[in-house]
């Protein structure tokens, strides 16, 4: 075979080494493999496990394919020693499984940006309001609640459109799906079920139809502030009970259609930042409530440390919940507190806790993050429940405990 000339074989190779450079500009990855232990001083009534171990690969990954498009994804893999993980070889796209899956994906969206328009489609996450600990307008942000205390968000499907300018943002939402939040699994600690009385789960009843919501936000020059609205349905079940023929009782999960309106501000005051959030809650469903969420927290940041404390409210317009699962509005009617610490660009100290206005329950954790070089972080801390058995956070006051956390990042 006759080679290329030498300039042409230069000019090849040149060509091949630009393009390759190029391909590594537009494209981004990162990841991490994280191990978790969580050990509990006490048993529950039911589930006698006082150590969970967890395991988490996370990857994610970044393409700019043209000018103004590109594409974003993230998988998982995890696995468990407490069954909250799925032991099946199953892919998962919807989150619709009531146990973790052990392979799934979450995000994988496409971007594409002109001018003052930004449209995402695909799975991603979608965060709205401004306060810290609870955010009552938050309506498409699912969440990971298989250890109440301690969860993480869901990515959804859906079709986001934004336009922005300097002082507006319009943010418009389509879900063509519902993606419900995961509760506690019955058979764990973080169940909190009655006892003597044997509860079969049946399969969920999801629903059909579209969510779909919009936020217009300004910033002003004396404060920011939005305007929120939500239609589909709540992410958090009620339950239908039934009477079994085995001697117990059968309960299934259904999500009720819900209408949120809402809206947030943040507002500078001197030395303090005010933050509100609130949001009312309607319904054509026979059993589920009407009620208004609201939060006021005040912010600083002095030096090295963040302070953020406020109250959380709740006020039912109408009631008509029979029973369902809702941290939301467990959380309610109660003081918030975060405060952080940066001890140096290796160290960090942060708190956060919930008391109930009552004084039935409280939730406080503190936690202490090292980074060992430059791919390596260790977390030690804890998480202090306690309270009474008719508070949505004093039932948990079996669950306390310590943590160890272990991430190498990638």
């Amino acid at each position: 075979m006759r080679r290329a000339p030498a300039p042409l074989r230069s000019r090849l190779y040149w060509f091949l080494l630009l393009a390759v450079s190029a391909g590594a500009q537009h494209f981004t990855q990162r990841g991490f493999f994280e191990t978790s232990l969580f050990g509990y001083p006490q048993t529950a009534p039911n589930d006698s496990g006082q150590a969970v171990a967890e395991g988490l690969l996370r990857y994610e990954a970044s393409y700019k394919l043209l000018p103004g498009l590109r594409f974003a994804g993230a998988i998982e893999a995890q696995t468990d020693t407490h069954h909250q993980t799925d032991r099946g070889l199953r892919f998962n796209w919807f989150d619709r499984t009531a146990a973790r899956p052990p392979l799934a994906v979450r995000r994988m969206s496409a971007i594409w940006s002109r001018g003052k328009v930004t449209v995402e489609a695909g799975k991603q996450l979608i965060r709205w309001g401004k306060a810290d600990v609870l955010n009552p307008t938050d309506r498409f942000a699912p969440r990971d609640y298989l250890n109440v205390v301690d969860n993480d968000f869901l990515g959804i499907t859906a079709a986001r459109v934004t336009y922005g300018t300097q002082s507006n943002t319009l943010d418009l939402i389509f879900a063509p799906r519902l993606t419900p939040s995961r509760i506690p699994l019955m058979n764990q600690r973080w169940a909190n079920l009655p006892t003597g009385i044997p509860i079969y789960e049946m399969p969920a009843d999801f629903p059909g139809g579209p969510q779909y919501g919009a936020r217009w936000n300004h910033i002003g020059s004396l404060a920011e502030y939005s305007l929120s609205f939500y239609n589909g349905f709540d992410h958090l079940p009620l339950f239908r009970w039934q009477l079994d023929s085995r001697g117990g009782l059968d309960a299934q999960r259904f999500y009720p259609q819900m209408r949120m309106y809402g809206g947030d501000a943040a507002v500078p005051l001197g030395p303090v930042n005010l933050k509100g959030e609130a949001a009312y809650f309607t319904s054509s469903n026979p059993q589920a409530d009407e009620y208004v969420l609201w939060v006021m927290q005040l912010e600083r940041i002095a030096g090295e440390w963040t302070f953020a404390a406020g109250y959380a409210g709740q006020a039912t317009t109408e009631h008509r919940e029979q029973f369902g699962f809702s941290p939301t509005r467990g959380f309610a009617r109660s003081i918030v507190m975060h405060a952080g610490y940066t001890i140096d660009v290796n160290r960090s100290v942060t708190f956060e806790g919930i008391v109930r206005q009552n004084g039935k329950g409280a939730w406080l954790k503190a936690e202490y993050t090292q980074a060992l070089g430059p791919h390596w972080r260790i977390t030690v801390g804890g998480a202090l429940v306690r309270g009474d058995n008719d508070d949505f956070i004093g039932q948990y006051h079996c669950n306390s405990h310590g943590i160890l956390r272990l991430r190498y990042s990638f």
